[in-house]
């Protein structure tokens, strides 16, 4: 591929090694996870080692003299003008404009989601750190201690009480 093409293709395997792809596998928690990026990053590796084996590569030169000496020179020149007469028509991307608003907007929402996900891990991990701590001492502690820490549930059982209920 030569000219504008094979710059795109040069352009984008020095960007594909630019990518954190150990940074990026440390923000996934499910081992599904993990697998599906390592199916992604292995899809995306394949990709780019075909693209810079198989459509990289200028093809080798037609040596037409090498024909004309075993063929002749009319039947190789009747071949060259024809090879010579091909035009191959430009490559006109038309799925890039289509699906590029449709990725951007997964990117948002990928934003987003993040967002989302760092302050539930916000909040179960200090949920975790309450729940570590209330286990350390729940064989110590006195009921106005959990009462303290936990005041609806001490406003429900004194209305329990006081409207007697007794739970049966």
């Amino acid at each position: 591929m030569s000219g504008a093409g094979g710059k795109k293709i040069a352009d984008t395997f020095r960007a594909s090694k630019n990518i954190d792809w150990d940074g990026m596998a440390k923000f996934f928690v499910t081992d599904d996870a993990r697998r599906e990026f390592a199916n992604l990053r292995r899809s995306f590796d394949e990709v780019n080692q075909t693209l810079q084996t198989k459509f990289s590569l200028e093809p080798e030169p037609i040596d037409w003299d090498y024909y004309r000496k075993g063929l002749g020179n009319k039947l190789v020149d009747i071949y060259k003008e024809g090879f010579d007469s091909i035009e191959i028509p430009k490559y006109v991307d038309k799925v890039t404009p289509e699906y590029k608003p449709k990725f951007d907007a997964l990117l948002v929402e990928l934003k987003e989601a993040e967002q989302k996900s760092l302050k539930e891990s916000e909040r179960l991990e200090k949920e975790i750190a309450d729940v570590q701590e209330l286990k350390q001492k729940l064989s110590t502690m006195t009921a106005d201690e959990y009462f303290a820490k936990h005041p609806e549930l001490k406003k429900k059982f004194d209305d329990e009480i006081r409207n007697d209920y007794w739970g049966y």
